[in-house]
């Protein structure tokens, strides 16, 4: 089988002939670092992965570094940023957004490894009406999205995102609004996120009309701020499930297959990962590096009802850990989570100051995992 054949035959919930293996993003922190400054896919094809190649196009996402806010502003829309300091250690950026009927601000700051938010932009209920009159959606560019499709081939897939910081519209929102905050407010006025919920997903579904035609094997939807570990099951049921059924209904009418991702934990949401409609989860992230229960105790739940993806502790496993460490992790995962079929076998999330013979360690382990 080739690389794009065995990922697409495990998302399909099939055994291909042996276990893929992948990782989740490949961050250009790493490839400089350490790869020589080689792409995405060519990493993948040097080290032996299946590779899930991930398109991101610039919309004036948060953490896109230098991105060109001018090409999505409008007359009523304009994010003027203030670059407080470039130095790549410690990057520090605050932000403007001018509208009609007043002026919203955030702040951003970062490192060579992320990017992270300091001020949110919504300081007030009534911002959120600011949000929805004036903050423009952009359309997928699908001409780059076909491009990049053709130099993957066969030696992975292409996966694709829904417009936003976050997929998800929860995800979304909690990066418009402090995450504890959005919590309080689910029992403080429900009404008022259940609002700015639908906001967001009106803007998605919006921007989901634009993908008709994109050439991706895969979209990922979610986010963390959905996983066990920060909200309960009953939030998650009231204040997710909804709005990612509607999003991912409308993904499947354009032929779309949606991966889940929940990195943190999954447990008490199973079924509603399941109910939600996608056709696969991510990351499986053990307890390890911050999940709330074992990959395999979520594959018995799920019960080959939906794909997975990850499972592996990407630092204290891959990182950190010796060759015989890697090896069993990937073999415990082959027999148990993979027994079915179903899985694709993925680092839980990013990683950063990976030894590239590792890396070798872990492909190879896979390539040794037979159906």
């Amino acid at each position: 089988m080739t690389s794009k054949e065995r990922l697409l035959t495990a998302l399909n919930k099939e055994k291909p002939d042996r276990l893929p293996v992948t990782v989740h993003q490949w961050q250009a922190y790493h490839l400089d670092k350490y790869m020589g400054r080689i792409s995405d896919l060519e990493a993948c094809k040097k080290i032996g992965f299946d590779a899930q190649i991930q398109y991101f196009e610039d919309m004036a996402q948060f953490w896109v570094t230098n991105a060109d806010l001018e090409k999505f502003n409008t007359k009523f829309w304009r994010d003027i940023p203030k670059m407080v300091s470039t130095v790549p250690e410690s990057r520090e950026v605050h932000h403007t957004v001018e509208t009609p009927e007043g002026n919203l601000t955030y702040k951003t700051a970062g490192d060579r490894t992320t990017t992270w938010i300091t001020e949110y932009l919504i300081k007030h209920d009534e911002d959120i009406e600011l949000i929805k009159k004036y903050m423009p959606v952009p359309k997928l560019s699908l001409q780059p999205v076909a491009e990049k499709y053709d130099e993957v081939g066969d030696d992975g897939i292409l996966r694709g995102f829904v417009w936003g910081d976050q997929a998800g519209c929860w995800q979304h929102a909690a990066c418009l609004y402090d995450v504890s905050e959005l919590i309080l407010s689910t029992y403080d006025k429900p009404g008022w996120v259940h609002e700015l919920l639908q906001i967001l997903l009106d803007k998605k579904m919006k921007f989901i009309e634009s993908m008709k035609g994109a050439k991706f094997d895969l979209i990922e939807t979610g986010g963390g701020a959905a996983s066990s570990t920060l909200v309960s099951p009953d939030l998650h049921q009231e204040f997710c499930l909804p709005y990612d059924k509607q999003m991912h209904a409308a993904l499947h009418d354009l032929g779309f297959a949606i991966t889940y991702h929940t990195c943190g934990g999954t447990r008490g949401i199973e079924e509603m990962i399941v109910e939600n409609g996608c056709d696969a989860s991510e990351t499986l992230a053990p307890p390890s590096v911050g999940g709330n229960s074992e990959p395999w105790e979520f594959a018995e739940i799920v019960n080959n009802r939906i794909a997975m993806i990850g499972g592996v502790d990407q630092f204290n496993v891959v990182t950190d850990g010796d060759q015989e460490l890697i090896r069993s992790t990937v073999h415990k995962l082959f027999k148990t989570v993979g027994k079915k079929g179903g899985y694709i076998c993925s680092l839980s999330d990013h990683f950063f100051e990976t030894p590239v013979e590792k890396l070798h360690w872990y492909a190879d382990a896979a390539h040794e995992c037979l159906y």
